[in-house]
Parts: structure tokens; C-alpha cells; sequence
């Protein structure tokens, strides 16, 4: 009697059917179609929403296929037992592997792989004596350190990365920033004391993959190329370098990718350089995910 009242509108006709009459299934298989933010949105809706946003069957669909080589790289008892949904909001987060000097994490909207590398997971040339680098601390770096070189004649930074990457085509760029940075009475201070040498001949950027992919490019880093959010001053911003593209196309259990930076030209000196990191981001989630300038 009491259900039966309740879809009774005021004037004693049937009520017209409302989104908290969808049967939750049903909302469960839309959501197979949404991003995580929009079902987050939408299971503030009602108890209906609410549960379908919880069901493993649609979080399950947002994950990659490689989420469980993903959770291996922290201790079982962060993630065990947990539900999918809570797996998602786990593993969206930086996840740090090798020593706290790489992170991997799922893009938010996507679910997509994305990873850092940080400068000391690099073989970097000259990096053990102070005359030629020094590791600068940082809130500016995701690692908490940047190296910072004062002058060095033969620059060359090299590293690579084993990691079972799930089928996409991805982007690698290095970042970095010429001249070197500090905060004073809360304010950022540049300095480019050192910061010399790197327009005069350019810096040779290389990626190669264990399945033959190669990708190289070549710029001057202190080049007065316009950028529309810095004009043509380049120092004193963090600046993504593309180096190229390569493809995983799901048939190898790891890809082994090999990158590079160098300028080995002995004629003339180079300093005032920051290195931060390396990152390799699904190609069309680039623009979105990196601030700074992107070349």
C-alpha cells in the first residue's frame, strides 16, 4: 500500500518516472561509455547511480591491461582487496618504482600509462665531480632534484627503461630549463650566470626502441624561436623537448626504450643548464597533461 502511494503525484495520478527509477544495471552500462570524472559526477545523483558507479564490471573497463604489472610495484597490502574503483583512484596516483627515481600512473580521464624519469635514473657525463653538476632541490620537479650544470665541454645524458607499456603510440620529451632558479622572500629568482654555449651549435635529442623504432631531433636550446606564452625568451622556463614517437603494439610482455641528449662538440663550452626528467606520455594526451612550453 505504503509503495504503491508513493507514485502518486499530489493530485492522485501516477508520478512520471524519474532517473532514480533506472534500474542500476542499466546505469552500470552506460557508464561503460563515460570517463571516471563524469561517473564520479554522476553517482552524486541517487543510490541507483551511486551503486552502478561503484561496480567492479565498469571500473574494470577504465583500467589498462597491464594494471596488475602496475600494483606489483607496491607492496600487496596497499592494494589487496581492494575494489576496482579504489584500484583506478590507487594507481592514478604516482606510483614510484627503481630507488624513487621513476613513477608511472593512469591519467585521470583516460586511464591511460604515463611515466617520469627522473635525471639521476640517467647515466649523465661528468654528474660525480662538483666542477661540472651539482643536484639542485626543487618543489619545480616532481623528484624533489634537478641536476644543474655550471660548464661542462662534452654534455651527453643518456637512460633507458624496461616497463611492459600497454598497446598505444607514445610521446618521449625531456625537460628542462636554462639558467637556474631559486625562491627569495617567496618570490622565483633566476639566475643565468653560467647559462652560456647552447646557441651555438645544437643539442642532438635520440630515442630508439628493442624492435628497431628510432626518432632523433636537433635544436639550439637558446634559440630566439617566438613562443606565444614567452615570446622569445626561452631562459628561465621548464621546456619539454620532443624527441619523437614510438608504438607498443602489445605483442612484446615489455618494451626496452633507449633516449638520449648530447652536444659533444669540444670547441666550445656549455653551461647554466637544469635537467629534470624524462616523460613518456601517450602521444595525443601530451598538449593536455605538460605545462611549459612544449616543442
Amino acid at each position: 500500500m505504503g509503495a504503491s502511494l508513493s507514485n502518486l503525484g499530489t493530485n492522485g495520478s501516477a508520478a512520471a518516472p524519474g532517473l532514480g527509477d533506472i534500474p542500476e544495471s542499466c546505469v552500470a552500462r552506460v557508464f561503460l561509455h563515460l570517463t571516471p570524472p563524469e561517473i564520479c559526477n554522476l553517482a552524486r545523483l541517487n543510490r541507483s547511480f551511486r551503486g552502478a558507479a561503484s561496480a567492479d564490471t565498469v571500473w574494470q573497463t577504465k583500467l589498462p591491461s597491464n594494471y596488475q604489472d602496475l600494483l606489483e610495484l607496491m607492496p600487496p597490502e596497499r592494494y589487496r582487496n581492494l575494489s576496482k574503483k579504489d584500484i583506478f583512484a590507487l594507481l592514478s596516483r604516482p606510483v614510484p618504482f627503481d630507488d624513487g627515481n621513476k613513477e608511472v600512473w593512469l591519467d585521470r580521464v583516460t586511464g591511460r600509462v604515463c611515466m617520469s624519469i627522473s635525471a639521476k635514473a640517467m647515466s649523465i657525463t661528468g654528474i660525480d665531480d662538483r666542477r661540472y653538476w651539482t643536484w639542485v632541490p626543487t618543489e619545480e620537479s616532481r623528484f624533489k632534484n634537478v641536476a644543474y650544470l655550471q660548464q661542462i665541454w662534452w654534455f651527453e645524458v643518456d637512460g633507458e627503461v624496461s616497463f611492459p607499456f600497454p598497446a598505444d603510440i607514445y610521446t618521449l620529451s625531456f625537460r628542462l630549463h636554462l639558467g637556474r632558479f631559486s625562491k627569495r622572500l617567496g618570490r622565483r629568482v633566476r639566475n643565468y650566470e653560467h647559462t652560456h654555449g647552447w646557441d651555438l651549435k645544437p643539442v642532438k635529442f635520440e630515442l630508439s626502441t628493442m624492435d628497431g623504432q628510432q626518432a632523433s631531433f636537433e635544436c639550439c636550446l637558446d634559440e630566439a624561436e617566438p613562443d606565444d606564452a614567452h615570446g622569445n625568451q626561452k631562459c628561465g622556463h621548464w621546456v619539454d623537448y620532443k624527441v619523437g614517437e614510438f608504438t607498443v603494439r602489445g605483442s612484446e610482455p615489455t618494451t626496452k626504450v633507449r633516449f638520449s641528449m648530447k652536444q659533444i662538440d669540444c670547441t666550445h663550452s656549455k653551461g647554466g643548464l637544469c635537467v629534470d626528467s624524462v616523460f613518456i606520455i601517450p602521444s595525443d594526451l601530451r598538449e593536455r597533461t605538460r605545462s611549459g612550453i612544449l616543442k
